[in-house]
């Protein structure tokens, strides 16, 4: 069961979000964990590889799913499958974040995997805000 993170009013926070950020640059997993952290207040959790983010969405349930695809090991195309075939996360929406996003090829087949939305890097700050929001809204 997702925590309900926004009112119908006004957008404005009711209860803290939990999210899962999953990118093999720790740069950019800070980055993404600031603008979540400040514009919606969520509780996040970071994952550096595919497999640690497995486990920690095989354990926890979170609100929203934010992904990286071109990842080392596992890679983001094959951690999403995982997600929606088998998980306590398998109705998350999944927010792809990644440089293939301007790829039709790409941004299809993560759609057809079950991805929610498709942000592309470089990440613009209220682009990224705007489809985070959007399936928090979508998925109450």
């Amino acid at each position: 069961m997702h925590a309900y993170c926004l009112s119908g009013f006004m957008g404005k926070l009711e209860s803290i979000c939990r999210a899962l950020l999953v990118d093999d640059q720790e740069a950019m997993r800070l980055l993404l964990a600031q603008f979540i952290r400040q514009d919606l207040r969520a509780e996040i959790a970071l994952a550096g590889t595919c497999e640690a983010a497995l486990r920690l969405a095989s354990r926890n349930v979170y609100d929203i799913i934010l992904l990286d695809l071109m990842m080392p090991g596992m890679g983001g195309f094959e951690l999403l499958s995982r997600i929606r075939a088998d998980s306590p996360n398998k109705s998350t929406p999944v927010v792809v974040v990644s440089a293939l996003g301007g790829d039709s090829v790409s941004v299809e087949r993560v759609k057809t995997l079950g991805a929610d939305a498709v942000v592309s890097k470089p990440v613009r700050r209220r682009a990224l805000i705007a489809a985070v929001r959007a399936q928090l809204r979508a998925s109450v």
